[in-house]
């Protein structure tokens, strides 16, 4: 079980799902948030996206209302993604939302809307930087190669790393989490994180930066071993994307089906970590209607059965059953179908005793439980009978077993 902070950061605790947003220049060429590094494309030819983005119908209570419908506590936006241009007021560079046609600092309207209801804000900031000439661009995996006009200097482009976050965290009121993304070259200098923790103490801190930070980020369920894993031995929040080739808004994106997005979900969440799920909004400001109707329809399954992860904890050692994840709170134990059962039965071996109830939260119903001795299995175990699999074949079920006396093991 991981430790709690025992400060204010213990927010990450109990909110446990979040909204993603990938946003920036890039949703107007509409084809990949790092469009200009796989395309290739000059930074002169770039830039005059800035000239052109002017998202008249942002509505930042809109993106809150989404959020919270699905079942989400906290909200993430790119601040800063790996082209450089910053959606927020800087003094740091011209090459902000200011100097666009919007002419509107976007992060504070977030903030600004975040705070009156109390819902907290992150904030995601990129240290890969094609735009910056001090970043040591060199061609590695998310740069751009070698410009005519860098001046490679990492130790002056981390200050202006560090003056931008100290604007980030001095001029939006509170911030939850400072997220940073690709630290391609692995400079490490802890003083940063220090100076967000001074400024920002109920910050959470992700370990993409310049250290260790709070908590991994396992992304779209590429690593096997966190997949493999039956809990996480450190604070954790995953994080995966409505679409599967893109991040930011794709006119033609490939979207995952719900089924998968819903099984991963329980899969990361079930094991205790948070979950972070993204949608990439046009460039006008608004989601587009198919990410909206997914997170709809993923946020009507979440909120039926939330209460097997807030506040609970990951407990699947309790069962010898490789198919299913266990979390417990109190006198309830939650059982996790993240794998699609094979049969209208489940077995908790080497659980024995007998629950007041078993309901599945899905739908309200009770299921019939024994402890039974089974053919070829000599002695008895707490069994589940008649799990509605062909009604739930594309969803993911999850049972509460009440224990009045406590839960055995």
């Amino acid at each position: 079980m991981i430790e709690r902070f025992g400060d204010d950061r213990d927010w990450f605790f109990e909110k446990r799902f979040g909204l993603f947003v990938h946003w920036g220049l890039y949703a107007i060429p509409a084809w990949h948030e790092q469009i200009q590094q796989i395309k290739v494309i000059p930074r002169e030819e770039y830039e005059p996206y800035a000239k052109e983005f002017n998202p008249t119908n942002f509505d930042p209570d809109a993106w809150i209302d989404l959020a919270i419908e699905t079942g989400m506590g906290y909200i993430c936006l790119t601040t800063k993604h790996h082209d450089g241009f910053c959606l927020f007021d800087t003094a740091e560079t011209d090459y902000n939302i200011m100097n666009s046609p919007y002419g509107k600092d976007l992060i504070k309207e977030l903030a600004d809307a975040c705070h009156k209801r109390d819902f907290p804000l992150c904030f995601y900031y990129s240290v890969a930087d094609w735009h910056n000439i001090n970043y040591p661009n060199e061609g590695r995996h998310h740069e751009l190669l070698v410009q005519p006009n860098d001046e490679p200097d990492i130790l002056k482009y981390t200050e202006y790393v560090r003056a931008q976050i100290r604007e980030l965290c001095t001029n939006y009121g509170k911030v939850s989490c400072i997220w940073w993304d690709m630290n391609v070259p692995e400079h490490i200098d802890k003083s940063v994180n220090d100076m967000i923790r001074e400024l920002q103490p109920a910050a959470v801190i992700n370990d993409r930066g310049f250290d260790p930070g709070d908590f991994g980020t396992p992304e779209r369920d590429y690593d096997q071993a966190t997949r493999n894993a039956r809990s996480f031995d450190r604070l954790t929040e995953a994080c995966q994307s409505l679409g599967s080739k893109s991040w930011g808004y794709k006119t033609d994106d490939d979207y995952y089906g719900i089924e998968h997005i819903k099984r991963s979900m329980d899969s990361f969440m079930s094991k205790g970590a948070n979950y972070l799920l993204n949608v990439g909004p046009m460039a006008d400001g608004t989601i587009p209607q198919v990410q909206v109707d997914m997170l709809k329809e993923i946020g009507t399954w979440f909120n039926g059965v939330k209460e097997s992860y807030i506040g609970t904890d990951p407990v699947s050692e309790k069962t010898h059953n490789q198919d299913i994840l266990l979390t417990e709170n109190g006198n309830s134990l939650y059982v996790h179908l993240y794998k699609m059962p094979s049969e209208s039965s489940l077995s908790l071996m080497p659980i024995n005793t007998l629950p007041a109830k078993a309901v599945l939260l899905n739908d309200g119903r009770e299921l019939p439980c024994r402890v039974d001795v089974l053919p070829k299995i000599f002695e008895p175990y707490l069994q589940v009978y008649d799990l509605p699999i062909e009604q739930y074949a594309g969803d993911v079920m999850v049972l509460r077993l009440d224990f009045p006396d406590g839960i055995p093991g």
